[in-house]
């Protein structure tokens, strides 16, 4: 009964995920907005992410239906900066996922299987899957739909970044965090795994963690405090949700009044 239980939730999830992606423009088949540029011809959303079979098992991100490639990216303490006071990681976690469609290297019907049976969309040569034009005026496919950050990341917010400085671990869980220009970071434990989260003030700041919270993620820190152990790192997904998009570039919270920025920076 607890089986059945538990892939009626997984359904429901999903279905969830699916109605909110449905109008977005993550949804790139020909049901969504962008269907005008005639990415695949199929009416399937989830594939251009996510596959039941053969996905990257490498990836941070559940079945996941895109090739990875951590490989060549500059990221922001290349900048020189003197202010940068907490360490990067390479790019890795659910950032690479991200950047597997928004760093420009690869069309964006370039998955691993395609709908249906086939598999590997590079090898295939014929009809609709064999990969659309990619860097349109620094953009993948038409101008507007969809944005290429390319693999100089100096200029963009830091990811791969530990949280506050970094001073949150297992060992110290409560941080308080080593910059105090951050607010705290709130965790608890699920299942075997910490988590972290910062509290948006406009959901008043409840005891766990909600889709509009800003979400750390989970990495081993390999340099600074608390090198080897498992601390909060800033990710893509930290600050974007990418199955729904109530606010502008997929948000977790409204930017009016820089709150993204205010949720996690202490000014």
């Amino acid at each position: 009964m607890a089986g059945g239980v538990g892939a009626v939730l997984v359904l429901i999830g999903a279905g969830a995920a699916l109605a909110g992606i449905f109008n977005t423009k993550h949804n790139l088949g020909s049901s969504g907005v962008n269907a005008a540029s005639n990415f695949s011809g199929t009416e399937e959303i989830c594939v251009f992410c996510h596959t039941p079979h053969g996905g990257d098992s490498t990836a941070a991100v559940p079945l996941w239906n895109r090739h990875l490639d951590p490989a060549g990216y500059q990221t922001y303490d290349q900048r020189g900066t003197t202010t940068l006071d907490a360490n990067i990681e390479p790019i890795g976690s659910v950032s690479v996922a991200c950047l597997s469609c928004h760093d420009g290297t690869q069309a964006m019907d370039s998955v691993i299987n395609e709908p249906g049976s086939g598999a590997d969309v590079w090898a295939f040569s014929q009809g609709r899957w064999r990969g659309q034009a990619a860097a349109v005026s620094g953009r993948i496919g038409p101008v507007t739909v969809i944005t290429n950050l390319g693999k100089d990341l100096t200029n963009d917010h830091p990811i791969g970044v530990q949280f506050a400085g970094g001073g949150y671990a297992e060992a110290n869980p409560a941080g308080p965090g080593r910059d105090r220009d951050f607010h705290a970071a709130e965790s608890k434990v699920v299942g075997s795994t910490r988590i972290w989260w910062v509290n948006t003030s406009t959901e008043g700041g409840t005891a766990d963690f909600e889709k509009s919270d800003m979400k750390l993620y989970t990495r081993v820190a390999t340099r600074g405090a608390y090198a080897g152990e498992p601390q909060p790192f800033v990710e893509c997904a930290s600050c974007h949700d990418p199955h729904v998009d109530y606010n502008p570039t997929f948000l977790r919270i409204n930017p009016a009044g820089s709150n993204v920025c205010l949720t996690c920076h202490n000014k």
